[in-house]
This record gives structure tokens, C-alpha cells and sequence, in this order.
């Protein structure tokens, strides 16, 4: 999430926008009265590509096109720690929150998700991290000249745990003891996702492919009445893009978390973005990417990163037990080797 405010969307006629839509629209036949478009934009310091099938209707889709801009503001204002004035930066400077904070459905609704999500992943997904997000660099502080040593990560981890947060559902409103810093960037993209596909819900649009960041929900079929085709990107570093694998999505959500876009090196170390709740450091071991299948996006992006911190050994078993389509991309001295757990199978394109 950063400060940067949206632009006007653009709309266009869709076209393959991204490596993980890069199948999205191979093999279609448009009906002569179906087009799939595509309304792009900036968004939460990346950018946003929304395909919806819809008769040519100019009007429409730019009133579509200002609609989602004015959601994912909606979010951005509330849920954004790189804003001073969001809502969630104003709970975040208060210094003392041990009495019930009102806050919107919205953000209520992502801290409740995050919380199911910290419990089934034993505190491996952890909004309360934000200190130690900051601590690294990752966050909207400047980056550290020098690795944060072992001191100030204990004092940080000594106030934080996502158990330090109580809800109240009615009136919506969060309390904790200790004061937190609350960093929701692993779950509030997805959150955006689903916001914008509600929106559209509500619009009557009965088709659409929502991306924000690689993020992806999808609704409702290609005018040739096919599936949403998805690539799933290979795990390496810099700007090159290779596809890995590629699943049909019918009507659900995507998120994906690996450690080879937001890094940086210092001191001979690779310091991943994703960082260990428990030990405060970032992630060291040889998971390079996660791809969850949900319901939700939300959903899907936080048990992205929950299992991007566990690990293959821990999130598969997790994944296995609970039913979670999930795709594990290992670094091997050879290459890469992908790993799927029997939920994911299904959504596998033949």
C-alpha cells in the first residue's frame, strides 16, 4: 500500500497484460455481441488490469472504470501504512489502545480474516509484524544502513503477536493491551481484489478477471464459454518472465508469495521481504514461491505468505490437511521443482 494517489483508470480492449494473465484469453471466439475489456490503472504502488466481458458500451465501462477507482481508494485510504492519514496509520500512531477503537467493516473485516488466518498458520502469518517490516526496510521508513541487530529485534518482538489484538464484531472495534503497529500489506491487496470484484458483482457485470499485483479473482466465463487460464510464473530473479505452470480458474481467487521480487542484499545476505514472526528475521530456506487457490483473495494472499514463512515440509502438510489447493516452487541445486497438494490437481490446465 503506498501514498500515491489513483489515476484515472484507462479502458481499453484486452489484450495480455501480465505474466500471470498470460494464457487469459488464448483460444477465445468472441460472440459478435461480447468483447472482453480491459480497464487498467495504478494501484497500492503496483498497477491493476480488470477484464470484464461486456457488449461494446463506451459509457459504461468508463462509469465501470470510475467505480473501481474510487473502491480501491476506499481501500487504500483505510488500510495503508504508507499514508499518514489512513485509518489504519491513525490506530497505529495511537499510544494507547487498550480500550475499544471503532473501526469500519472494511478494516474490521481484513483484522477478523487475518486472525482466522494467524491461528490455523500457528502465528507464521502475523499483521502485527509491522515494526520488524520497518526494522528491515520494508516498510515506508527509509532503509537501514546496516542489518538491525539481534537487540532491536528482540525489543520489537517483545510487543507484538497477533494475539495482542482483540476484536468486537458489534459495534466493529479493536482493542490491545500493549500498543501495535499493524502492517496488513501481506492480505489488504487481496482484500482490494475482492473488493473490486464486489463492486462489479453489484454493477451486474456477470464475467471479469480482477489482477492487482499479480493478485487474481476470477467470475463467470470467456465469451466462448471457456475457463480463465492462468500462468504461474517461474520463481527467478530480475525482469525476466518465465511461466512455470498454468491452471484453469473458474470463479475463484489466486495470490501469489515468493522471495524474488522485493529483495535486497546487504552484508552477503538476501534479505527476502517476507519476515519470520517468530524469529523476526526474513525468511531463509528454499521455498522461492507459494500460489494458493480460495474462495477469496484475501484468503488467498494471507495463507500465501503464512506458507511462504513455514516452508514446504510444514505449509504442505498444513495445505494437505485442510484441503487447500496450494503450489510450492522449490530452489533446487538444478533448478526448480514444483510441488502440488491433491486440492491443487483440479485446477491444473490439461
Amino acid at each position: 500500500m503506498t501514498s500515491r494517489m489513483l489515476q484515472p483508470a484507462r479502458v481499453a480492449f484486452a489484450s495480455i497484460f501480465m505474466m500471470l494473465a498470460l494464457v487469459a484469453l488464448a483460444g477465445c471466439s468472441f460472440q459478435p455481441d461480447e468483447e472482453v475489456w480491459e480497464i487498467s490503472g495504478p494501484a497500492f504502488g503496483t498497477t491493476y488490469h480488470i477484464s470484464v466481458v461486456l457488449p461494446e458500451d463506451h459509457e459504461r465501462l468508463q462509469a465501470l472504470a470510475k467505480g473501481i477507482d474510487d473502491a480501491l481508494e476506499g481501500v487504500d485510504a483505510s488500510m495503508s501504512t504508507w499514508r499518514e492519514d489512513s485509518e489504519l496509520s491513525k490506530l497505529n500512531r495511537r499510544e494507547d489502545q487498550s480500550d475499544w477503537i471503532p473501526v469500519s467493516d472494511g478494516l474490521f473485516e481484513v483484522l477478523a480474516r487475518a486472525n482466522e488466518i494467524s491461528r490455523l498458520t500457528g502465528g507464521a502469518f502475523d499483521v502485527t509484524i509491522g515494526p520488524m517490516v520497518n526494522l528491515w526496510g520494508f516498510g515506508p521508513d527509509a532503509r537501514p544502513e546496516q542489518i538491525p541487530s539481534e537487540e532491536a529485534l528482540a525489543r520489537a518482538l517483545a510487543k507484538t503477536g497477533y494475539e495482542q489484538l482483540t476484536l468486537q464484531a458489534d459495534p466493529p472495534a479493536v482493542k490491545a493491551a500493549m500498543p501495535q503497529y499493524i502492517d496488513l500489506s501481506a492480505i489488504a491487496k487481496g482484500y482490494g481484489v475482492d473488493v473490486v470484484a464486489r463492486y462489479l458483482d453489484s454493477e451486474g457485470v456477470e464475467a471479469y478477471l480482477v489482477e492487482i499485483g499479480g493478485e487474481i479473482r476470477t467470475h463467470g466465463q470467456k465469451p466462448d464459454g471457456s475457463v480463465w487460464r492462468l500462468a504461474i510464473e517461474q520463481p527467478v530473479d530480475g525482469a525476466e518472465h518465465t511461466v512455470n505452470s498454468i491452471v484453469s480458474l473458474p470463479s475463484r481467487a489466486m495470490a501469489t508469495s515468493g522471495d524474488y521480487r522485493n529483495y535486497y542484499e546487504s552484508e552477503g545476505r538476501r534479505l527476502s521481504h517476507t519476515i519470520d514472526p517468530e524469529t523476526g528475521h526474513p525468511i531463509a530456506h528454499h521455498l522461492a514461491s507459494v500460489t494458493v487457490i480460495a474462495d477469496d483473495c484475501m484468503t488467498a494472499d494471507a495463507l500465501a505468505t503464512g506458507f511462504t514463512v513455514m516452508g514446504y515440509e510444514r505449509a504442505s502438510e498444513l495445505a494437505t490437511r485442510e484441503n487447500i489447493p496450494a503450489y510450492f516452487i522449490i530452489r533446487t541445486e538444478d533448478g526448480f521443482e514444483g510441488h502440488q497438494t491433491p486440492a491443487f490437481s483440479s485446477f491444473v490446465a490439461q
